[in-house]
């Protein structure tokens, strides 16, 4: 049977997981590392192994929010030729593979309003992608991409960080669609030996704001700590750990890091 796609995708993901009393486990990867072929291989084994939802990274020359362990692969990627093209084509490699849980792109503005918004966003629709998140365009800016995503029926995520305030953290959630990315700490991605003790405060302000999902992103080591943030969110999601984790990226840990994550954010706190 084939999986809802878009923005509709990714709601059924957070609805089966909160039937199944779990948060969502959402992981990153950047297209292109180590190679453009093993990177798609790395996406399906961790899919088996229990990720709900995939974050494809675009590799791009400036990543702003990116810390070193994400620089260091995306600029492999770019070495090995990755470009948007080439992102929407191993995308639609996945879906040709029979990968079926939602795909988000997460990159910057650049080479999106390089390629150009609308053909961007037709392109993703085709190619089986479901949503965006794009760090560096706030929603003020984001006007034509929003109407894009809407007319594509793409989900638009936006960021927002402990240092928000109020109105800020209202705007986001406003026009944030798929779910609402809380960047756990100030600064760039990366594990964390601790969870930051704002965390829960943090999380009951953006609540005040919304209904949607609430994923919190950045800083996250491993289980111990997806377990911990899996009782106060809807959403883990893990990127840097897990590059940092699997040095082999076809290697069996790879498979055994998510297992291990997913098996942690099934386990809600308290429970």
């Amino acid at each position: 049977m084939e999986h809802l796609r878009g923005a509709a995708g990714i709601e059924a993901a957070f609805s089966a997981a909160r039937k199944a009393d779990r948060a969502v486990l959402v992981i990153y990867w950047p297209l292109g590392y180590p190679s453009p072929e093993s990177s798609l291989a790395v996406v399906e084994a961790a899919v088996k192994a229990g990720a709900d939802i995939v974050e494809l990274g675009i590799p791009f020359s400036d990543p702003l929010a990116d810390g070193p362990t994400i620089q260091r692969a995306t600029q492999v990627a770019l070495g090995q030729g990755m470009r948007v093209a080439r992102c929407l084509e191993s995308a639609a490699a996945l879906r040709e593979r029979g990968v079926q849980v939602p795909l988000l792109f997460m990159g910057y503005y650049n080479p999106i309003l390089s390629y150009g918004e609308a053909r961007f966003c037709r392109a993703c629709r085709d190619a089986g992608v479901d949503g965006l998140i794009v760090p560096d365009l706030p929603p003020e800016e984001a006007t034509g991409l929003e109407e894009m995503c809407r007319l594509e029926g793409l989900a638009l995520v936006y960021l927002v960080a402990p240092t928000s305030s109020e109105a800020r953290i209202r705007l986001i959630a406003q026009h944030s669609s798929g779910f609402v990315y809380l960047v756990s700490v100030t600064g760039t991605t990366g594990p964390r030996d601790a969870l930051p003790p704002h965390l829960p405060a943090f999380v009951e302000r953006v609540r005040k704001h919304t209904e949607k999902p609430l994923c919190v992103g950045f800083g996250i080591s491993g289980p111990e700590q997806a377990r911990a943030i899996a009782g106060l969110v809807d959403g883990v999601i893990v990127g840097s750990a897990l590059l940092r984790k699997t040095e082999e990226p076809d290697s069996a840990a790879l498979s055994a890091f998510v297992q291990q994550l997913r098996e942690a954010v099934a386990r809600r706190a308290g429970a």
